[in-house]
């Protein structure tokens, strides 16, 4: 059974499409098939539909087009036919339907205005060209005006109009000074789209006389200048504030119309003072990214490439700090008819069947209209196998005299499509492409494919046969391909032979011989073997190959699949390779490759290196220097230089080190030239031109370097022109108008000869200009001045000296100088992912706006508020810089629950551009801190007071204080732990019923909605009756409460206190001279806290004992105070430090029920020394141990 399928593109003579044709016939480029095939005509190039001409200089109208048999040309003029041959103006170019119109003779341009179209037609059809509008530039004058000066009060809105005169095209507006300076532009001073000149507000020093608009009329390189226009700004104190108003636009609304692909430019100019700054939004929507651009001091809104989605109400505000205005425009986006499905040349049989297909969308929708030859379809000569339904041409059963050119026109009020399109029917007996007796060389047992690369209209049935007389070819061992090429999968010595290929259809038959030769595949019968060698033996692989007589095969060696090295020790044979005076780096895979024009096959065997047997204790060094240099052989290039080798001293001389000396450029500096092996007492040197050369010679063994042989005779070589240019050639620009060329000049004897200058030569990459190029010094580098903002230059730098250029040199690339950004990065997205991250999105800016090369992204960040406190502080902005194209970055640091306010910028070698808007967002709730401050006050019998302030950082709304408290017995024992909620508005609290004379230990903290904050933990005492005149210290600090005795049940201490009164005040002052330990309480339960309490001093004008006194009053201690004056207490004074519980910096511990705060009084004097005790000297113990 026969197998059909295609083959890979890669084969010869393969079927390819004609440009632009889609057909059931293929036809193959065949250059001269090509050319003995009729074809319709095809227009290639024509003048644009609408075609402003300099009426300064001739018209030419083009019209190409191509055909077989050639097409000839002719022309109508605004509908009728144009003879060319009545005006002798006109002329048409040879083989070609180009008109030219000669209006050098005094015939002006504008009597040949009007709607030109070329038509091309032979024998098969005729294509029509687009209407070509033709209408002469023109650049009219100003009208002669009186221009008033203007006198403005300063602060005033004002409007300079230029009023150009209509020019075709319309002329570009500027405005200058009598100087020819342009008049400076900027948030307040502008020129809106109409070429006026707007002032939001007028200063003093807008006063001047010469305020000259300018129009620039490209066509015809003229420039018009209007009168100057004087303004006069008087003042009037003080200046009145204006909220804005708007100059143009004018009311509240107003409607835009573009065109699809267009540039949409939209407009709001505004007065006020201050000045008024512009925003705008798409109501509905977001501004296009990447397609919008803010131009004019953000004044002017510029939307590239526009579609039907970018119709909608575009709103601009203007805004200062007295109010603002808006202005909406309605923009409605229509569209000229463009392409969906194009037309395509149709290349058909005679009796088959094509379509026509011509689609095309616009707004409004496009009508589609058919001509034949140029005549409207319906008038057109009928044709029964054509079809007309819509935008689609039905071809059924064509013949030779359906070929034609077929146009198709979709048309609106915008504009219109006009594509040419052919039916081309050819009858074409067969052609077999292939040439005659080509002959095929297979490999046994690989596919073998012959070709037969065909033609014919209808197409061609294929036949091969083997042999002259042989029979049709079929079965499964042969595949038959669309393209006529017959493959044999698996060809053996019995497919050797001619086989015949046969083209036929209705119109004729052809046939074509090949023939084939299957050849034996290539064999290694003997491989290399793994060989192991001792260092300096040697080793010999081998390679013995066997293949077709007929093939001449080549036998490549490899060492690590790179080539063998250039060492004389490495013999290549017929079949074998061997190494001399093997050296350890010769281990490694040595690999035999065979190859003939069929095939290639390859083996591969490891040589292993090992150090030879120990021998006798041998002295070795390094050799002696070479002697007796001689040169020999001189000519303009080289030169011959033979010595005499030294002592090698029991180690062989490797190789030689050959060095040279340039007396001329370098003296006393000796660089490399070549080095030889160490069997070599001979070389060729190669000699640049115009330097005096001196060599020397160094011999190298195992051991090392010899001396260096004495110098030879000098040679000086004449000059010569450079043999090279200079390396490293750069161009990067230092200052956006510039670029700056950079190359390493030639080394003195690069030169080759007096008078060494360099060439360099530039020019703007990929735009049709010439070179510049200038002759300098020598130096190594040169600045070009004057060059656009980051384009990109080839460059190239020429070597010449007196004597000649330097070989042409390669060209590089480089760019002129960056400039800042002009463009911001849009749709800049937030995604806060907790309180203190988010993550933050860009779309990139387009590479054109980064005017230079792309460094990366920075994010500027900063906090506005704390959305607990509405409180705003000193603005830190924070910066992120993202390397590269990224998109994305991460904000790290966050405060909980505040609003922050971030903008991207684009970044480049010249700095940063314009920011985006600036973006809001907000973070979640956090936990609060711990509370500023917790104080305990107004201690009595059952009762405390406590006052406390708010979290410094509430990290979000406060819902609640948490205040948990519990008695320490007098065995320092805590009790049970209660525990209180209190509402967030309050700051005290009074706790009562609790017990007389009972320390207690309070844990304090806020909460949010998110959870509980750091706690604060104070301790506290209430007193021991109503009228005791002790009042325990509250608040404790550094040092831990002292031992409390109930002693309110002994009956009898009420009596004898008046009979120890005495006795206390003499106690009293014992205990200010003496160093007391404290007692100690379990903490935590389990956890030990160790203080030293201080003796509470009596005030000097009552005899009372002192109260509690915030951090502020505190004194530092004198010297041997057991508390230092940073109230922590030291390591060497206590064994039990509270030093190991937390630091003491600020009077605090941990959260582990360590006192917060200090006792403190005023400080009497302490002696150097003193005595300790075991139990606390406070007062209510000083009195029991005088009981």
């Amino acid at each position: 059974m026969m197998k059909k399928k295609s083959i890979p593109a890669s084969k010869p003579f393969l079927i390819l499409f004609l440009c632009q044709i889609i057909s059931a016939l293929d036809v193959p480029l065949d250059s001269k098939l090509l050319e003995e095939l009729s074809q319709p005509p095809t227009i290639t190039h024509q003048s644009p539909k609408d075609y402003i001409v300099d009426p300064r200089e001739n018209i030419v109208i083009q019209c190409e087009a191509k055909g077989k048999p050639p097409p000839s040309f002719s022309w109508t003029r605004n509908g009728t036919h144009f003879d060319i041959d009545k005006d002798e103006q006109v002329t048409m170019k040879p083989n070609s339907g180009t008109l030219v119109i000669n209006i050098m003779n005094g015939r002006k341009a504008e009597a040949y205005e009007g709607v030109y179209q070329c038509t091309a037609r032979n024998e098969r059809g005729a294509a029509i060209s687009n209407n070509i509008v033709i209408r002469p530039s023109r650049s009219p004058l100003w009208t002669k005006e009186k221009l008033e000066p203007n006198q403005v009060r300063e602060g005033d809105s004002l409007v300079l109009h230029c009023r150009p005169p209509v020019g075709l095209p319309p002329p570009i507006i500027f405005w200058m000074d009598n100087a020819f300076q342009r008049l400076p532009q900027s948030e307040r001073v502008s020129q809106g789209l109409n070429g006026d000149l707007y002032f939001s507000n007028v200063q003093p020093e807008d006063t001047r006389e010469d305020y000259i608009c300018y129009a620039r009329f490209n066509h015809t390189q003229t420039i018009q200048q209007k009168q100057p226009i004087s303004v006069k700004v008087f003042s009037t104190k003080p200046v009145t504030e204006r909220q804005p108003v708007l100059l143009t636009p004018t009311g509240s609304t107003s409607t835009k119309v573009e065109l699809r692909g267009n540039v949409l430019l939209l407009e709001c100019i505004a007065a006020g003072l201050p000045t008024p700054v512009i925003r705008w939004i798409k109501e509905g929507g977001e501004l296009p990214a990447n397609r919008t651009f803010f131009e004019n001091f953000k004044k002017t809104l510029k939307i590239i490439d526009v579609s039907e989605a970018d119709s909608g109400n575009y709103r601009c505000i203007a805004r200062n700090t007295l109010g603002s205005v808006d202005h909406v425009i309605s923009v409605t986006v229509k569209a000229a008819p463009y392409w969906i499905t194009a037309p395509r040349n149709l290349v058909l049989s005679p009796g088959e069947d094509g379509t026509l297909i011509c689609r095309a969308n616009g707004n409004p929708k496009p009508s589609i209209s058919w001509l034949a030859n140029g005549v409207p379809i319906a008038i057109a000569p009928e044709d029964p196998s054509r079809k007309v339904d819509g935008d689609t041409i039905i071809f059924s059963h064509v013949q030779e005299r359906s070929s034609a050119v077929y146009q198709c026109n979709a048309s609106n009020e915008y504009g219109y499509l006009l594509a040419n399109a052919f039916v081309n029917v050819l009858a074409e007996p067969p052609r077999i492409l292939t040439p005659a007796n080509k002959l095929y060389q297979v490999i046994a047992d690989s596919p073998a494919l012959l070709d037969c690369a065909y033609f014919g209209s209808p197409k061609p049935e294929i036949e091969w046969f083997k042999g002259v007389k042989g029979s049709i070819l079929r079965g499964n061992e042969y595949v038959f391909h669309d393209n006529g090429t017959l493959e044999i999968p698996v060809a053996q010595k019995d497919s050797t032979g001619t086989y015949t290929c046969v083209a036929r259809n209705e119109l004729g038959k052809i046939q074509n011989e090949v023939h084939l030769e299957i050849k034996d595949p290539t064999m290694i019968i003997k491989q290399p073997e793994y060989k192991v060698v001792q260092r300096y033996g040697q080793v010999s692989f081998e390679c013995i190959i066997k293949h077709d007589s007929t093939l001449l095969p080549t036998v490549i060696w490899l060492k690590d699949n790179d080539e063998l090295p250039d060492d004389e020790r490495f013999l290549v044979g017929k079949d074998n390779l061997t190494i001399m005076n093997v050296t350890d780096k010769d281990d490694g895979t040595y690999t035999c490759i065979v190859n003939t024009t069929l095939d290639s096959v390859s083996a591969s065997a490891v040589l292993t290196v090992v150090a030879a047997p120990p021998t006798p204790a041998i002295i070795y060094a390094r050799p002696n220097p070479p002697f007796d240099l001689e040169l020999t052989g001189q000519l303009e290039r080289s030169i011959q230089l033979s010595w005499i080798p030294g002592e090698e001293n029991n180690s062989p001389i490797t190789h030689f080190i050959i060095e040279y000396e340039d007396g001329l450029h370098e003296p006393g500096v000796w660089h490399y030239q070549t080095e030889v092996p160490g069997t070599q007492t001979t070389v060729q040197l190669k000699l640049s031109p115009y330097v005096n050369y001196s060599f020397r010679v160094i011999a190298v063994n195992k051991i090392g370097r010899s001396q260096p042989s004495e110098p030879s005779e000098q040679y000086l070589t004449k000059s010569a022109s450079p043999d090279e240019n200079p390396a490293n050639v750069q161009g990067i620009g230092s200052e956006p108008d510039n670029l700056v060329i950079t190359w390493e000049s030639l080394k003195g004897f690069q030169s080759n000869g007096p008078g060494l200058q360099y060439k360099v030569s530039w020019r703007q990459k990929d735009v049709d200009d010439e070179w510049t190029s200038v002759i300098v010094a020598n130096v190594s580098k040169y600045i070009v001045s004057g060059t656009p903002t980051f384009v990109p230059y080839e460059i190239k730098v020429q070597a010449l000296n007196d004597l000649g250029y330097a070989p042409e040199p390669s060209e590089v690339i480089g760019h002129s100088g960056e400039d800042l950004p002009m463009v911001a990065p849009g749709n800049v997205q937030v995604h806060v992912i907790n309180s203190t991250l988010a993550k933050v999105h860009w779309d990139p800016v387009p590479l054109k706006s980064v005017r230079g090369h792309l460094q990366g992204y920075k994010v500027y960040y900063w906090k506005v508020q704390s959305l607990s406190r509405r409180s705003r502080r000193h603005v830190e902005k924070k910066i992120l810089t993202f390397r590269g194209n990224k998109t994305f970055g991460m904000l790290p640091g966050l405060e909980p629950y505040s609003s922050y306010k971030l903008n991207v910028r684009v970044v480049n070698g010249k700095g940063e551009g314009p920011a985006s808007p600036d973006k809001v967002f907000k973070t979640p709730e956090g936990v609060p801190s711990s509370p500023s401050f917790l104080k305990i006050t107004n201690p009595t019998l059952d009762s405390l007071t406590l006052e406390w302030g708010s979290p410094t950082h509430p990290n979000g709304v406060l819902t609640s204080y948490i205040l948990k408290f519990q008695p320490i017995n007098n065995t320092h024992e805590l009790g049970p732990l209660v525990e209180i909620r209190i509402p967030a508005n309050e700051s005290s609290l009074i706790l009562k019923n609790l017990n007389y004379s009972t320390r207690y230990k309070f844990y304090f903290n806020a909460q949010t909605s998110v959870g509980s904050g750091s706690q604060i933990t104070e301790e506290a005492v209430t007193i021991m009756d109503e009228a005791g005149i002790l009042h325990p210290a509250v608040g404790a600090g550094k040092a831990m409460a002292s031992r409390q005795v109930d002693i309110a049940t002994q009956g009898w201490f009420i009596g004898l206190m008046c009979a120890v009164a005495l006795l206390i005040l003499i106690l009293l002052i014992v205990c200010f001279i003496r160093r007391n330990k404290g007692g100690k309480y379990p903490v935590k339960e389990k956890e030990d806290a160790h203080a030293d309490p201080e003796i509470q001093p009596m005030k000097e004008d009552d005899g009372t004992f002192g109260e509690y006194s915030d951090a502020e009053d505190h004194k530092p201690l004198k010297k041997g105070s057991r508390t230092p004056s940073d109230r922590t207490v030291k390591k060497e004074d206590s064994d039990d430090s509270l030093v190991d519980y937390g630091e003491g910096v600020n009077g605090q511990f941990n959260e582990d029920g360590s006192f917060i705060g200090q006792y403190s009084g005023k400080k009497e004097k302490e002696p150097a020394e003193g005595n300790e005790s075991s139990e606390a000297p406070s007062p209510v113990n000083a009195m029991n141990s005088f009981v």
